[in-house]
């Protein structure tokens, strides 16, 4: 009982400090944020992310901001078996451009930089399977990233001690195809 009690509390000691302090995007504008996104580019520590990145494909994001500040995302995933399609609500915690997902687990998400025409950063602190693990996306408005975006996205998770065997460049797939799409 002892042991368990010491554990519990080591645990909510670590849980406060293991998710870094990152900045979010100043004076963040969702209006200016919806729209279509390609995820182009990942890095993480998720152990289930490691272990399928040689395999993930170009996703694609349709944004649109909701009336309680958060954010609508349908999501679209290649698949084996065709496009898998998600939707999910990020709720806005505190300031603009954070938010949570709880329909996804316990997920923490923060715009971290972009300049809405052509990419954007983000970062995500979330739950999976038990393990705590830090993701950072590259989203693209093309398939095809800039130079500018990549560097932002380069230069950002290092940062977070997410070293370069742990990103990965998203080939593009067309087991999804959102040529004619907007944000639903």
């Amino acid at each position: 009982m002892m042991s368990f009690l010491l554990g519990a509390i080591l645990a909510l000691l670590w849980a406060p400090t293991a998710q870094a302090e990152v900045l979010l995007q100043p004076d963040f504008n969702a209006e200016k944020f919806s729209g279509l996104w390609y995820v182009v580019s990942m890095a993480s520590d998720c152990r289930v992310f490691l272990g399928k990145k040689d395999h993930l494909s170009m996703s694609t994001r349709a944004i649109r901001p909701t009336e309680e500040g958060g954010l609508h995302v349908h999501m679209e995933f290649p698949g084996a078996d065709g496009c898998n399609q998600v939707d999910a609500e990020y709720l806005k915690v505190g300031s603009e451009g954070h938010f949570r997902v709880p329909a996804l687990g316990y997920l923490d998400v923060r715009i971290v930089d972009t300049d809405y025409s052509s990419f954007a950063v983000l970062y995500i602190y979330k739950e999976l399977e038990g393990a705590l693990s830090t993701m950072v996306q590259l989203y693209s408005r093309t398939q095809d990233v800039s130079p500018q975006a990549l560097k932002a996205f380069q230069d950002f998770y290092p940062t977070l001690g997410l070293p370069e065997d742990m990103m990965v460049m998203l080939p593009q797939s067309d087991a999804c195809n959102p040529e004619s799409k907007e944000a639903p």
